[in-house]
């Protein structure tokens, strides 16, 4: 796989990244509802972590997404129905389902250009294991933030686009920023590319309460890595024994969310920021919200951005939705 990288000035991409974290870090932990972005979830050790949550019982959606892409590969290949495509992908996860989607396509004789988009180097050294060489595939990985990526990809690009966007990122943006990043997306796609879009539906609430409590305590050490990956990057000194996870599922919101909750009062002070953040007992920290949708949601959502909805695939539990929208301009 070729990889590039995208530079905005001098600074290098991990100096910049470390720059913003440290800048969401105090904007987060100095409001009046602290609060940290998802985002910074991933570094190495959260990655790993969170393979290992896909992975257990509890945790149903990507498993279920990935059912769902292996049953409909050949319907997606047969209703794009292009000799050559660009892929594009919005965050470039472990490439296993990626994978079975670029299959579809191949066996349907179609040449795939492959190009994932995301901010960690790290994530494309990985799917460099996970996506097989094929005489119809050429990968080229993309280190820049989504938008900066899509618009390298367009500026050489003359083939028809298919975006995916999958898992249930769409759920980290709540029901204005849902439509906001879409429509960003909108235009800087083209007139009849494609969006692949994955949406976790409203279900029993013990199911998602499950998904995000596994039994073993994965989320709670995904979660709680946040902290360290603080302490590590930014010099904080975080007492992760004095945190716990919890999730729970707003009705209201129609939302899982996701804190860390200090367990005493205590004082943290971090270094790259020069402040101390003062902790009282129980007070939380919020880190995710994960939204769910229903279908009309999806087709409400479509309609308002500037999409027309091709087809709906969903598992047989009704737990999952990929979309294929196209762009309608």
């Amino acid at each position: 796989m070729k990889i590039s990288k995208i530079y905005n000035s001098k600074k290098t991409v991990e100096a910049m990244n470390k720059e913003q974290f440290a800048i969401d870090v105090l904007t987060g932990l100095g409001a009046s509802q602290k609060a940290l972005q998802a985002k910074y979830f991933y570094d190495d050790t959260g990655s790993k972590i969170f393979q290992k949550i896909t992975q257990h019982p509890d945790y149903y959606p990507t498993k279920t997404e990935y059912e769902i892409l292996d049953s409909v590969k050949h319907q997606l290949a047969d209703l794009i129905n292009e000799s050559e495509i660009d892929i594009i992908e919005l965050g470039a996860g472990d490439g296993h389902k990626t994978q079975l989607i670029i299959n579809g396509f191949t066996d349907n004789n179609c040449r795939v250009n492959y190009y994932p988009i995301d901010i960690s180097e790290e994530a494309m050294l990985m799917l460099k294991e996970t996506i097989s060489p094929h005489p119809f595939v050429e990968c080229h990985g993309i280190v820049a933030e989504y938008f900066d990526g899509l618009r390298q990809v367009r500026e050489t690009s003359k083939n028809r686009q298919l975006v995916l966007f999958l898992g249930s990122n769409i759920g980290n943006f709540d029901r204005v920023q849902n439509q906001g990043f879409l429509r960003r997306l909108w235009m800087n796609m083209d007139n009849n590319d494609y969006l692949l879009v994955g949406f976790d539906l409203k279900k029993d609430v013990d199911v998602l309460t499950k998904a995000y409590n596994d039994s073993s305590g994965l989320t709670s050490d995904f979660n709680l890595n946040l902290l360290t990956r603080i302490n590590n990057e930014l010099g904080g000194n975080f007492d992760i024994g004095k945190f716990q996870h919890f999730g729970v599922y707003s009705p209201l919101l129609g939302a899982m969310e996701s804190y860390v909750i200090a367990t005493e009062p205590q004082s943290v002070y971090i270094a790259e920021l020069k402040r101390h953040f003062h902790f009282e007992a129980f007070e939380p920290i919020h880190l995710e919200f994960s939204f769910k949708f229903l279908k009309t949601d999806i087709d409400f959502i479509s309609q308002k951005t500037g999409f027309e909805v091709i087809r709906h695939f969903s598992d047989s539990k009704d737990y999952f939705i990929d979309s294929l929208w196209q762009v309608q301009k």
